[in-house]
């Protein structure tokens, strides 16, 4: 534990360690950067979310999307671009977000919520379904 928490030793640190972002008592963007560009996942620890943050951290896991307190339709698509499972965090599926995430894997298709849209993006990516 640091007492004296500079901005240079704060940074230093997240660069190795980026969950230690919990710990620092003033964030800046660049020091949540560079800890969600270590692991996407610390963006859970992030108190003030920019969309440059957002962005960097599901970027690195799209997986971080479920942390995303904002989403935008820019997000998203970067979600699931960087991982089609990350389609189970988006609260507001859209086509082109549906559509990317069965492209990264066609596997996400399970998380489609709505059923039209299931049938629509499997029709057109050539996805074999079987709607109970």
């Amino acid at each position: 534990y640091v007492h004296e928490q500079t901005e240079a030793i704060c940074l230093e640190t997240v660069k190795r360690d980026g969950h230690a972002l919990q710990y620092v008592r003033k964030q800046t963007e660049a020091i949540c950067l560079e800890a969600v560009k270590q692991n996407g996942l610390n963006l859970q620890y992030v108190r003030k979310q920019t969309e440059a943050i957002c962005l960097e951290a599901v970027k690195q896991n799209g997986h971080a999307l479920q942390y995303v307190r904002k989403q935008t339709e820019a997000i998203c698509l970067e979600a699931v671009k960087q991982d089609g499972y990350a389609l189970q965090y988006v609260r507001k599926q859209t086509e082109a977000i549906c559509l990317k995430a069965v492209k990264q894997n066609k596997k996400a298709a399970e998380y489609i919520e709505d059923e039209t849209m299931f049938v629509t993006v499997c029709e057109k990516l050539g996805v074999k379904y079987i709607v109970e």
